[in-house]
């Protein structure tokens, strides 16, 4: 998996760095247009959709039903530990604010 994860990560680098390489434009002295940030947004977020659709293929192929229950199990755990953690601390804190009566 993890493998399979860094060839992904390079391959999507090494476009993104050939696209910035052959997009680069001569210097102007005038602040750029509204269509040029239009357009950048644009490349962006289409190559931000691109690379969370690559990572969704590689999570599905990737996926394994054992290590995703798990993970859910760790994850409810956690939480419980958590809370009951966050419980004693406000107490811990309430009681050090209000004092001794």
């Amino acid at each position: 998996m993890g493998t399979r994860f860094l060839l992904a990560l390079c391959l999507v680098l090494l476009v993104l760095g050939f696209e910035v390489q052959g997009a680069q434009l001569p210097q102007q002295d005038e602040p750029p247009s509204p269509a040029l940030l239009t357009q950048v947004q644009e490349s962006l977020s289409s190559y931000w959709e691109s690379a969370k659709a690559a990572a969704q293929k590689l999570y599905q192929k990737t996926y394994l039903p054992a290590v995703d229950e798990k993970l859910r199990d760790l994850y409810s755990k956690s939480t419980a530990a958590m809370s009951t953690y966050t419980g004693i601390f406000t107490d811990q804190v309430l009681s050090v604010l209000k004092g001794e009566e």
